[in-house]
């Protein structure tokens, strides 16, 4: 593996079709007749052939880009950006290595052609001897360095690091071709590196290629990078505004589960102790999305802890005075809520809801909808009021609370959506109906199966199960 090898041009990838390459002719001696050379083109045809080869180098930039265009996350960007890549420069592997100078993240490294333990190898070898590491370490990546690095036999070169020579005749790549991911507007976002089979270097049009590529994918990186990091701080903050842990109440086990949509919902749960040994059940969405709505659904919450405390036993008046502060606090914005009063040592339950969809009792016996009055939501009339309702729980009875992001996110009718949680509820094995949150996770992956519970929707998805003893 030490004897020197003579570099080649790297094979032209059949995305990337290859023009006939020409010489341009001499030109004529003055005061000669300029004779044509035997069997040479004409001048017409060669010119001809150049600009057949830029269309072909222009279509072929267009739906690369065209498909870059059309991802829409971060990682779905980043593996097409390496496929890109690689058919432009002639190579099978590759890895990109996304590291933000700003240092706010995300970082990441992705691979083509690498499995997890491939990259966990190329990590053991010291940064500085790697080629990302040289484009993220040195100026050679800040933005408007023309930065490309090109290793066309590794093992023929001087000083190559030892570890790195092992790690690359393990792996068996014997070159590389690394650009870094920088523009003046979008700054360091990190680099890409390909890896060659056998000694190679790609062409001066290939490189010329890629580099236009990289750079409007850099771009491209940069919006994604954006969006995905006003959704995790908005899915932060959504967090926050909600109880980090369930309060311990005696005679009830208490599980929540959460699903945020990737532009921040409204949807939110609450659970507290009141006074005389009761416990405090709240459920509820705001309208809309975004920071707004995040906001809207903190101020809501915190409000109806204050009601709870004061008027707890009384959730009609709860949800009243929940309906006035909306009402004069946000006059453009509605919401529904479940507010529920509960007595665990009597396993009494007492609640009102505002246009809310009704609890679900889970039971060794029973598996049915609690009977709740047709309300309307919050801020929707001039004065909101509906009775309250009455029931009894019994031992080993888990009460279901939920938002109507469960329902929506089916895609169901009204009527099949409520058919499919109760028949998910029913589905519950008896050996997890002991523990609330093996409930609502069942219920979680029974209504919305496939993914569907974890995948990017503007519906948020709140569960909150009650166990009585």
């Amino acid at each position: 593996m030490n004897a020197p090898h003579h570099s080649k041009v790297a094979g032209i990838d059949s995305t990337v079709p290859t023009p006939a390459h020409t010489v341009a002719p001499a030109p004529p001696v003055p005061g000669t007749a300029a004779v044509p050379a035997p069997n040479s083109p004409a001048p017409g045809a060669l010119l001809q052939d150049r600009l057949a080869g830029w269309v072909s180098d222009l279509t072929t930039l267009h739906e690369l880009t065209e498909r870059l265009a059309r991802t829409d996350s971060l990682d779905g960007a980043l593996q097409e950006l390496l496929r890109a890549g690689a058919a432009l420069v002639g190579a099978r592997r590759g890895l990109v290595v996304l590291e933000p100078a700003d240092g706010l993240g995300p970082d990441t490294t992705i691979g083509l052609g690498l499995g997890r333990a491939d990259l966990g190898h190329i990590e053991t070898v010291p940064r500085g001897a790697m080629s990302y590491g040289e484009l993220l370490d040195t100026a050679a990546g800040l933005p408007g360095a023309d930065g490309e690095i090109v290793h066309p036999d590794l093992f023929a070169e001087d000083g190559l690091d030892p570890r790195h020579r092992e790690v690359a005749a393990r792996l068996g790549y014997a070159a590389s071709y690394a650009l870094p991911l920088s523009t003046e507007a979008a700054g360091r976002l990190g680099a890409a590196v390909w890896l060659y089979d056998e000694p190679a270097e790609p062409h001066e049009r290939r490189r010329h290629l890629a580099g236009l590529y990289v750079r409007y994918a850099t771009e491209h990186l940069a919006r994604l990078l954006e969006v995905a990091r006003t959704r995790a701080c908005l899915a932060t903050i959504a967090e926050e505004l909600l109880p980090s842990r369930l309060p311990r109440v005696a005679g009830v086990q208490l599980a929540a589960r959460h699903r945020t949509g990737p532009r921040g919902g409204g949807d939110w749960y609450d659970a507290l102790p009141l006074p005389d040994a009761a416990l405090g059940l709240a459920v509820g969405s705001v309208t809309g999305s975004g920071p707004s709505a995040v906001a809207a659904m903190g101020r809501l919450r915190a409000s109806l802890r204050a009601y709870a405390v004061m008027e707890g036993e009384d959730p009609v008046a709860v949800l009243s005075d929940l309906e006035l502060l909306l009402r004069l606090t946000e006059p453009a914005r509605s919401a529904t809520a479940l507010f529920a009063y509960c007595e665990p040592a009597l396993r009494k339950v007492t609640l009102a809801g505002a246009g809310h969809s009704p609890p679900l009792l889970i039971g060794e016996r029973r598996t049915e909808f609690a009977e709740t009055s047709v309300s309307a939501p919050l801020g929707m009339l001039a004065c909101w009021e509906a009775p309250s309702v009455e029931f009894q729980a019994e031992a080993g009875e888990t009460v279901l609370l939920y938002t109507d992001g469960l329902l929506h996110r089916t895609g169901d009718p009204t009527d099949r959506a409520f058919a499919r949680l109760h028949a998910a509820a029913t589905s519950v094995p008896r050996a997890l109906r002991r523990d609330p949150g093996a409930i609502a996770d069942h219920v979680l992956r029974t209504v919305l199966p496939d993914g569907l519970d974890a995948a990017d929707s503007e519906e948020d998805v709140v569960l909150l199960a009650a166990r009585f003893d």
